[in-house]
């Protein structure tokens, strides 16, 4: 089996459990990523933080003054939606996404928004028209590489990303990186639950990996480690997710609801304790 099609069935396995599942616990407008938190916005504010977040990653790439923008792992299409509230001139926003549940909502909530095109594709596939003025990947990362890779592997495959990003770029465009990262823990001891229920064919870098990756192909202008940021939003949404239980089991099953709950409990806990971290990166064309 190609790593394509391991992608294409791991991503789905995950993501295509049901919009309506996910619609409980998640947000208003769908982010199933790590929200953030500036100083003075109230904790429980996850409409709030999630907001934050998308602004973030948009005024990395410029968001006022920029005509196209790709979103690589486009989820619920938060992010293309909020781009186009913050810049009505835009002329190109794409995403790219390999569930087709995310790529169906995305093309329906933008009906009426010819700016806006989703597709159901992964992105070794994309052929851009024209390059673009920014690319966000917000949660995508972590599924470049697989368990089975050798370091040599791994690196070529986050060198193939960064390289991908070049090559889409207009002169001094920016990326936006959001991904979960290995911090005081080794690979090796990764979760055998996160593996095999939840997030299956999927690894997570090192900071030193993706650093590695991006020499030479693009500059490195910000790296932040916001993991307790992502420690309190899987706390929130364990919470949301519990509080909306009955419904959830109705949507889904009890089994995967308790599969999540667990998945969400865990996360939180290694992201307050520093095994894992969330890493928000910003980089260029020079």
């Amino acid at each position: 089996m190609s790593d394509r099609q391991r992608s294409l069935e791991a991503i789905q396995f995950h993501y295509d459990v049901g919009n309506e599942f996910y619609a409980l616990w998640l947000d208003r407008r769908m982010v199933y990523s790590c929200a953030m938190w500036p100083p003075g916005m109230l904790a429980n504010d996850l409409e709030a933080a999630q907001v934050a977040k998308l602004d973030h990653h948009l005024d990395q790439v410029d968001i006022s003054t920029a005509s196209s923008i790709l979103d690589v792992g486009c989820g619920w299409g938060a992010l293309l939606i909020r781009a186009l509230e913050r810049n009505e001139r835009l002329a190109s926003l794409v995403g790219l996404t390999l569930s087709k549940e995310q790529c169906d909502h995305v093309n329906r909530v933008a009906a009426g928004k010819p700016q806006i095109a989703c597709r159901l594709e992964n992105w070794l596939d994309h052929r851009a028209a024209s390059p673009y003025d920014g690319i966000v990947s917000v949660g995508a990362f972590e599924h470049f590489a697989t368990p089975e890779d050798d370091d040599c592997q791994r690196l070529e495959k986050y060198r193939a990303f960064f390289r991908f990003c070049k090559q889409n770029l207009v002169p001094r465009g920016r990326l936006s990186l959001q991904t979960i990262a290995y911090l005081d823990m080794d690979r090796k001891d990764a979760s055998n639950f996160m593996e095999a229920e939840i997030f299956p064919n999927s690894d997570l870098p090192y900071l030193a990996e993706v650093v590695k990756a991006c020499e030479g192909v693009l500059e490195i202008t910000a790296v932040r480690n916001d993991r307790f940021d992502y420690a309190r939003t899987c706390g929130l949404w364990l919470q949301r997710l519990k509080e909306r239980r009955t419904e959830a089991i109705r949507l889904a099953s009890e089994d995967v609801v308790r599969k999540f709950e667990k998945y969400l409990a865990l996360s939180s806990v290694g992201f307050y304790q520093g095994k894992i971290c969330l890493l928000r990166l910003t980089a260029c064309r020079t």
